[in-house]
């Protein structure tokens, strides 16, 4: 009788879950298979801050040293929940896989709300398919690191390198094409694997390396300059690794038409996966920073940096390999979550005709109940991106560095737009709302962390600025707004739908260039209503 009941409140729980995404303008075609846990362990899959913390190390040792590793991270993380927490309300009012161009649409002003909207989805589109390609890159890595460390002389042609990559694709192709029905499963495994690896590698270089241990200064107060640039500079430019590591937290938007009670459970997914990150990345780094011999050959290792630091530990290679096996494996997760994650971005865009052939890519697979064109035009993109990996390296690079300043850019854009209309387009009755104050500190601090880390993600790494080191970044980027503004021209402005929503069922208000959602005195009431309750 009770797990009738209980059946019964699912179902209805469900029911309400769709009719809320209908009123957002679209009909459910895929299943709610993911719970809390599993979509927490999907956003933690892509994040995977102590991994990529681990494999980016080489970005903070030389521009900043182990100050810019440790307190980059901690500035990154602060700024990042910033950013996360307003697009988390924004979240809990319309739960849609659009995401920030859905968001962006429906604050914007009457007259640019479908233009700001397309613009959005396009980068977004552009810099998920591009962090796609990042996955398998670290993990092909992690790969060769291993073949160098057991040969010497060993050669690493591109092309080897690339092989590893495509299996890595072809990898996350299948799993997400035949086992979506198990991809929960997956996901929680990926957490848990995750977590499992980061206890066991802090817990084996720190007993193997006692008591030679770095001091305390030198873990959290040593400054490094090897760039040429000046100093201030090249610490504000070791915050990338830190950027990168906590990249990719709106997982959570895109895949929300497959949880239940999207509208709580998706904010608090947000929040969780990136201080979660903090938490395990400060430990780890500090970890790997007390066991450190010398920095210097750690950042020239051939074998690569974090297996350099699991020798000074360990003084073994099978042992060193052993222990990374856990962050190539994390690899492999997040690879298959990236995918999945890209696909459903692009479905979602499809699906409001954002896409040239829109049709194609918005279609569910009746048997698989997969967007399976959307995720085989996601896997043939990273296939691209590894021919291209091929012919240059530093190309490659600019186009992984474009998704984060991509992805970064569209977290900017519904807060500020929301901010400029004076944080009035959000419905009050919202399950995830900030306190007034803390809703505009959290905004101004994250707008402006995407300020900085656009320029400083478009820095050359290093003085003097030569072919090899310059970085193509701008120029990758500048190829993204290229065709948003080509495909607007030739296709979207005849065919885009911005998403709509049923506002008499919602929000009492308009959806294309709404009118504040909140009247001043609307405010001030409701102010005074949450005193009373506090008093």
């Amino acid at each position: 009788m009770e797990e009738a009941e209980q059946g019964g409140r699912q179902a209805n729980a469900v029911g309400e879950d769709d009719a809320e995404l209908e009123r957002l303008g679209h009909k459910q075609e895929l299943k709610r298979n993911f719970s809390m846990v599993s979509m927490l362990g999907l956003a933690f899959a892509i994040l995977n801050t102590w991994t990529a913390l681990a494999a980016s190390i080489s970005l903070a040792l030389p521009s900043g040293g182990a100050s810019s590793v440790i307190w980059g991270l901690m500035v990154a993380g602060i700024c990042n929940l910033c950013l996360a927490a307003s697009l988390a309300e924004f979240l809990s009012a319309y739960p849609t896989a659009g995401g920030q161009y859905h968001w962006a649409a429906i604050v914007s002003w009457k007259g640019w709300s479908r233009g700001i909207s397309y613009c959005t989805g396009w980068i977004n589109v552009a810099g998920w398919v591009a962090l796609s390609a990042t996955g398998g890159l670290l993990g092909s890595t992690f790969i060769v690191n291993i073949m160098v460390l057991f040969n010497p002389d060993y050669d690493a042609a591109p092309w080897h390198q690339f092989l590893i990559y495509i299996a890595f694709a072809l990898f996350a192709l299948v799993i997400n094409t035949f086992l979506t029905r198990l991809l929960p499963y997956f996901t929680k495994a990926a957490f848990f694997w995750s977590m499992a690896g980061f206890v066991i590698i802090c817990i084996t270089i720190l007993a193997c390396s006692s008591p030679d241990y770095q001091s305390g200064e030198f873990v959290y107060g040593q400054f490094n300059n090897e760039v040429g640039w000046p100093d201030g500079l090249a610490w504000l430019l070791g915050l990338l690794q830190g950027a990168f590591a906590l990249t990719g937290f709106d997982a959570t938007a895109h895949m929300i038409e497959e949880i239940p009670r999207p509208q709580v459970q998706g904010p608090r997914i947000m929040l969780y996966c990136i201080g979660i990150g903090m938490l395990t990345g400060f430990v780890f780094l500090s970890c790997l920073l007390f066991v450190v011999d010398d920095v210097e050959r750690v950042i020239s290792s051939p074998s690569g940096p974090l297996l350099q630091i699991f020798m000074d530990a360990t003084g073994s290679k099978a042992g060193s390999t052993a222990l990374l096996m856990f962050p190539l494996v994390c690899m492999l997760f997040t690879t298959v979550t990236l995918v999945c994650t890209s696909s459903r971005m692009s479905y979602a865009f499809a699906r409001d005709g954002g896409m040239p052939f829109s049709s194609v890519f918005a279609r569910v697979h009746p048997t698989l109940n997969v967007p399976l064109n959307a995720l085989l035009w996601t896997t043939g993109w990273v296939v691209v991106f590894g021919c291209i990996f091929l012919g240059s390296t530093s190309t490659f690079n600019a186009i992984t560095s474009a998704s984060v300043v991509a992805l970064g850019v569209t977290y900017a854009i519904p807060p500020s737009i929301n901010a400029l209309r004076g944080r009035r387009m959000l419905p009050p009755t919202r399950a995830f709302k900030l306190p007034e104050w803390l809703g505009w500190t959290c905004n101004l601090v994250g707008i402006a962390w995407t300020v900085l880390t656009t320029v400083l993600f478009v820095f050359p790494p290093e003085l003097p600025v030569t072919p090899d080191n310059m970085n193509y970044c701008i120029v990758a980027f500048g190829v993204i707004l290229l065709i948003s503004g080509t495909t607007w021209l030739v296709d979207g402005r005849k065919n885009y739908k911005e998403p709509r929503l049923d506002v008499q069922g919602m929000l009492n208000g308009e959806i294309e260039g709404m009118e504040p959602l909140q009247s001043d005195s609307a405010e001030d009431a409701a102010a005074q209503a949450d005193e009373k309750k506090t008093t």
